[in-house]
């Protein structure tokens, strides 16, 4: 059953395979419910994939395969809060390694052209610091990164 309130994502086609790909990749993530066209569609057929349900990181989804007239952009993000370094790696080059694209200040995106912030704890807590000119140290130095390197971080927190 879907959740009163879901995030619909457009796709062109790769609905399941995205789904899949985010229940493998992060915690908390299943793909439930896949459902098929019950008719001719301009961008499908009866019978093809049009809707599959999936969580994201416990976050309620359902992903349409709408066709290509609508494209994800980066005003639209899941920010996934990281612990440390491994799991920022893991996760950040899970989605660049698989057709992905990095981008600058931990974005990234994947295959489907969803955008994707790969956000340390560490980075968080450094720029929010209350000490402005810690805080702006540790946001100059993210400012040159693609993905966010926490050892990097820290020592712009130290000085």
């Amino acid at each position: 059953m879907v959740s009163k309130n879901t995030i619909c994502l457009w796709y062109d086609g790769g609905a399941l395979d995205a789904a899949k790909f985010y229940a493998q990749t992060f915690p908390d993530s299943t793909v439930g419910a896949v459902h098929h066209a019950p008719g001719d569609y301009p961008d499908g057929k009866q019978g093809d994939v049009l809707t599959v349900e999936f969580t994201v990181m416990g976050i309620p989804c359902i992903g349409l395969n709408g066709g290509p007239m609508f494209k994800h952009s980066e005003a639209f993000s899941f920010q996934v809060a990281t612990d440390d370094q491994a799991e920022t790696d893991r996760l950040w080059d899970a989605i660049v390694g698989n057709g992905g694209k990095e981008s600058e200040c931990g974005w990234c995106k994947d295959k489907w052209g969803l955008s994707w912030q790969i956000t340390p704890r560490a980075l968080t807590d450094a720029f929010t610091h209350p000490d402005k000119k810690v805080a702006k140290r540790a946001f100059d130095a993210m400012m040159k990164m693609q993905k966010i390197d926490i050892a990097t971080i820290e020592a712009a927190v130290r000085g």
